[in-house]
């Protein structure tokens, strides 16, 4: 025995589920944002947190959660009396290799323009209570060549000495990557 179904209607329920599907797939892409740390302590402050020197050790793992590498990096940073930033990095891999990057953070309207050699894409650095978040595109060696690579970076102040940094990085949307380090201030 055959059940009849009716056509209109199960259409008009395929359309709902597949809209339903919709929904919770871009809720779900959805992250958090920095009024979600507003009361969050200690405050963080640019401009008081990154100021002389630092250290940093951290990890870079691939698409599959997997580390490739680890570092360890020393960040000397001042201000200017107009409140522009300089970070100046040097970063050492396990495998030897050596990177610099000397980020230049001037002051905007609702935050910071960072700038820095390798940055092909500017990013604005914002925070709020305890978090920074900052999105810019990356060039990074591949190969023979460089890709850009957009760098999704949000850090958090965990103790006022303390500063946990975690970037996702994407190619054309797709997560390729990420970036997990401890920057701590130095006495």
């Amino acid at each position: 025995m055959q059940i009849p179904i009716d056509r209109g209607h199960s259409s008009g329920l395929i359309r709902h589920l597949w809209l339903l599907c919709c929904v919770w797939i871009l809720t779900g892409c959805a992250g958090p944002s920095l009024e979600d740390y507003d009361t969050r302590e200690p405050t963080l402050v640019p401009s008081e947190f990154f100021t002389g020197n630092l250290s940093a050790r951290g990890v870079v793992k691939d698409f599959s959660g997997e580390v490739i590498r680890t570092f360890d990096a020393d960040i000397k940073a001042s201000w200017t009396e107009d409140g522009t930033g300089t970070l100046d990095e040097v970063f050492r891999f396990d495998d030897g290799e050596v990177q610099t990057r000397v980020w230049t953070l001037t002051p905007v309207e609702d935050g910071y323009r960072a700038t820095a050699g390798d940055v092909v894409e500017p990013g604005l650095m914002r925070w709020q209570g305890n978090a920074i978040h900052m999105n810019y595109v990356l060039q990074v060696a591949y190969g023979d060549g460089t890709l850009d690579v957009r760098m999704d970076d949000w850090m958090y102040l965990v103790t006022p000495d303390t500063l946990i940094n975690q970037t996702t990085m994407s190619k054309w949307g797709i997560d390729v990557g990420e970036v997990v380090l401890v920057i701590q201030k130095r006495p």
